[in-house]
């Protein structure tokens, strides 16, 4: 059963690592990319090759594909958007956990398969939220202690 939940995460990651890592290089060399835009993109490019690469190695039971997709996992499960900063990353797939931080505060959940995304940003909503992707943490500690 474990070596099932191993490939399903390679299998996320390699999808995920490579339809960021193109969309990130399509931003990269889009019209006019200058600024915190292009620093920006070059993480994502950095970033999703990361991925991509444990993903792989993980496929092939590579033990450096499990210190890397630890660190992958580890990089996606944090979600922040404060008005000063925010920063989200997933790669496959997600399920994200999320509260607002108003008067009222409210809990969400959104879920998506056969996704990437990326956020940076010195900015964000005016309502801030923080969360976790529960798909990476347990990702996570399935890398990390399932052995």
């Amino acid at each position: 059963m474990h070596s099932f939940f191993i490939r399903i995460i390679a299998v996320f990651e390699i999808a995920g690592g490579l339809f960021g890592l193109v969309h990130q290089f399509d931003r990269l060399l889009g019209a006019r990319v200058v600024g915190m835009d292009a620093i920006v993109a070059v993480l994502g490019v950095l970033l999703f090759g990361f991925i991509l690469v444990a993903g792989v190695l993980l496929a092939s039971n590579d033990g450096r594909g499990t210190s890397m997709s630890i660190w992958a996992q580890f990089l996606q499960a944090p979600l922040l958007a404060t008005p000063f900063f925010s920063y989200a990353l997933s790669s496959g797939a997600f399920a994200n956990l999320s509260m607002t931080l108003q008067r009222s505060p409210r809990l969400g959940f959104d879920w998506a398969i056969a996704e990437h995304g990326w956020l940076l940003a010195i900015a964000g909503p005016s309502a801030a939220h923080i969360g976790i992707n529960l798909l990476a943490l347990v990702s996570w500690l399935v890398l990390r202690f399932g052995r």
